[in-house]
């Protein structure tokens, strides 16, 4: 037991530590170089990490884009939340989490860690707003919230899926 604790202790300071180096304005490709790393260790240590309960009426929503808008890149992207605070990664404060920027995706496993990858930007020094490079075309974006261990709320706390055009 004390072993099985200890690896699983060992495994989330490695991930904390990995996904603390969030940028304070990411592009999708900027995160892709942690990913191997993050996915890796999320994989070890999630058995052993319980799911934080998310207070009732949290709300997490995209205040900029709007649905349906077209715009330029980089991309603003400002984060809304209500019922609930920000604190960074790593940093367990009840009721708070941090953002998760999801592109052209959908909701990831809310019993695991987020990924980290181009579709799975981290913002783990509880940032507010993001500038993101995007290609010309059609894109999705939704926000997720996780805990200071980066595992989506019980029950989740997600905003709505907006789709953008960038021109």
């Amino acid at each position: 037991m004390v072993l099985r604790t200890t690896a699983a202790l060992a495994a989330t300071l490695t991930l904390l530590t990995a996904c603390a180096k969030a940028p304070e304005t990411a592009a999708p490709a900027d995160a892709a170089g942690d990913a191997a790393a993050h996915t890796d260790h999320a994989d070890h240590a999630a058995a052993a990490l319980p799911r934080t309960a998310a207070p009732a009426g949290a709300e997490l929503y995209i205040i900029s884009p709007k649905d349906g808008e077209t715009v330029t890149s980089p991309v603003t992207v400002l984060f809304g939340l209500s019922g609930m605070g920000v604190a960074p990664a790593g940093i367990p404060f009840e009721g708070s989490g941090h953002h998760h920027l999801l592109i052209d995706t959908d909701l990831p496993d809310p019993t695991l860690p987020v990924p980290t990858d181009d579709k799975h930007v981290h913002f783990g020094k509880g940032q507010t707003q993001a500038s993101v490079e995007l290609t010309p075309g059609t894109h999705t974006l939704q926000l997720v919230l996780g805990d200071h261990l980066h595992i989506p709320f019980d029950p989740v706390v997600a905003s709505s899926k907006i789709t953008i055009t960038v021109k």
